[in-house]
């Protein structure tokens, strides 16, 4: 290798470095997540179980398979989504839920702030 193309790979590895790793769900505050629910979706869905608004409980939703709430009427595509509720799929589902999951029924576009959909799912990993 000649010694430009050396110093920049160098200079690409510590500039990768420098800049923080998304958000995760591990690394989210309950609290906060709370505040994002209480203000984003509590108005369609209920953390506390056995209660339906125009979306599912949200209680016990984390690892939940999809589609699995007795008595609300879920759209096609969701009841076709086998993928369990990790953090993993929460995360992509609530950055985009129309691009994710195509044909749900929630009309919502979305958390754009991986801080803000860390912080959630933490939340939702508490309701149990």
């Amino acid at each position: 290798m000649t010694g430009r193309l050396i110093f920049a790979l160098m200079l690409a590895l510590v500039a990768s470095s420098l800049t923080p790793p998304p958000a995760s769900a591990a690394d989210g505050d309950s609290a906060a997540g709370k505040a994002v629910f209480q203000r984003t979706c509590e108005n369609c869905h209920a953390a506390v179980i056995g209660v339906n608004k125009v979306g599912p409980s949200l209680w016990n939703v984390v690892d939940r398979k999809p589609a699995a709430v007795p008595d609300f009427a879920y759209s096609d595509a969701m009841k076709a989504n086998k993928e369990p509720w990790t953090s993993t799929a929460l995360d992509a589902y609530l950055a985009d839920p129309r691009g994710d999951v195509h044909g749900v029924k929630m009309f919502f576009k979305g958390l754009p702030s991986p801080t803000d959909r860390a912080n959630v799912i933490a939340y939702l990993q508490t309701l149990k």
